[in-house]
């Protein structure tokens, strides 16, 4: 099953064994679909081309005939014109994405989060999980048998184009009050917060010594990154130029990775904790995950 989520900066597209829930292939792209929404409120012609470039570059890597979904989030969630974007993009490619909203994206997030859980033999009854994306933020809180969502429109992409770096920490006092207040209202305190999405998992690779070019997400599951080891990340990434800092981070993420940091760190101290497990499965993998299980369902169901 290919699955393929379109997000605010990156488009990431999985192959998923649905005997095994396993990744077989994948494939990551900085496209920018976000960028200048802030300030025009549409998608950009410049970024829909460079989806475009990169849907193409899947076709030739995924076997799309097999079966795929594709889902696009909060940059065409939010963009006046992301219905017709999605147009675009199928008319050009023969890809069609669906613009899901917050509640799905939580809830596909939460399924491939899980998922690895299980495969580490780390708890699934009781976390908070914060997907921290480009254009919104989905946070999930669990105990036992109940389950709380909610999506914010929290973006890293957003706040750094609204606010810039020089006013980042003004910007993310605004931005996350909504969370902050979200966080004072919750009762219960669940065993472990998870950090999924870009933010966390560049950084646990930053600190295990893995540039971008040399990603691997298997040691980024189930490592343990507190408040400390990002201020020190942070603290090493500003100290280098660009083109440096590029090299570790990724070309074109080096701000939204600073920015990312910061927020990630302020969302984390709203819930009282001090440490994260960092989980490099989310989205993508749990879109692919749900499809899988709905085919096999839907073989059975014919039977």
């Amino acid at each position: 099953m290919i699955a393929c989520d379109l997000g605010s900066n990156t488009l990431r597209v999985v192959e998923i064994d649905c005997q095994s829930k396993e990744r077989i292939k994948e494939f990551e792209k900085i496209v920018k679909s976000a960028e200048g929404i802030a300030s025009s409120g549409n998608i950009s012609a410049a970024a829909v081309e460079r989806v475009i470039a990169a849907v193409k570059i899947c076709q030739q890597k995924f076997d799309f005939s097999q079966g795929y979904r594709a889902v696009t989030t909060a940059a065409l969630r939010f963009a006046e014109n992301g219905k017709e974007v999605v147009q675009k993009i199928y008319d050009k490619t023969g890809v069609l994405f669906e613009i899901i909203d917050g509640t799905q994206e939580a809830e596909y997030t939460r399924i491939g989060v899980e998922n690895r859980l299980e495969k580490l033999h780390l708890g699934t009854e009781s976390y908070i999980l914060l997907d921290l994306g480009g254009g919104s933020s989905e946070i999930v809180i669990k105990e036992k048998d109940q389950i709380l969502s909610r999506s914010f429109p929290v973006g890293i992409v957003t706040v750094v184009e609204k606010y810039g770096l020089k006013n980042i920490e003004k910007g993310i006092r605004e931005v996350c009050q909504p969370i902050v207040s979200f966080a004072q209202e919750t009762d219960s305190k669940p065993e472990r917060f998870i950090g999924s999405s870009g933010t966390p998992t560049t950084i646990a690779a930053f600190l295990q010594g893995m540039d971008y070019s040399h990603y691997d997400y298997r040691k980024i599951n189930g490592y343990q990154l507190d408040l400390g080891m990002m201020a020190a990340a942070l603290e090493k990434l500003l100290k280098m130029d660009k083109k440096n800092r590029e090299k570790w981070v990724g070309t074109g993420r080096d701000d939204l990775v600073i920015a990312g940091v910061k927020l990630l760190a302020e969302i984390v101290k709203s819930f009282g904790f001090t440490q994260i497990t960092v989980i490099d499965d989310g989205l993508r993998e749990g879109l692919g995950i749900f499809e899988c299980l709905r085919k096999n369902q839907q073989i059975f169901t014919n039977n």
